[in-house]
């Protein structure tokens, strides 16, 4: 079980490398008002949500401490990130400070994860 964990934190990793990467290649965009949330953006999301999901499923089954508080903020900030991320994917302009939110909310989620323990 705890190989099938370690492959899950590795896959929620790649998702939150994807999500952070896409905002951070854009930073420069951003500063031009040029900015759009891309599909890796989206896919790094999602990736994050149900990796997360199954991490917190898989913990719990083996009986392993899980702090829920921690882990409904993370899921909270996350729906916010995915919400945005996914009602502007089309549109070829995101507004900066949109854009500069998805970017604070994911490294927020990365100091909860790593400095919360």
């Amino acid at each position: 079980m705890d190989v099938l964990i370690h492959l899950f934190v590795g896959l929620h990793i790649i998702g939150i490398a994807s999500l952070l990467g896409g905002f951070l290649t854009q930073m420069k965009a951003m500063g031009e008002g040029t900015a759009r949330f891309s599909p890796a953006m989206l896919h790094g999301a999602l990736t994050m949500l149900v990796t997360g999901v199954i991490l917190v499923g898989l913990n719990e089954a083996q009986d392993h401490t899980v702090n829920h508080i921690k882990i409904g903020i993370k899921l909270a900030l996350l729906i916010v990130i995915l919400g945005l991320v996914y009602v502007k994917r089309d549109e070829e302009k995101a507004d900066k400070g949109l854009f500069g939110l998805v970017g604070l909310l994911t490294t927020a989620n990365i100091f909860i994860a790593v400095l919360w323990t």
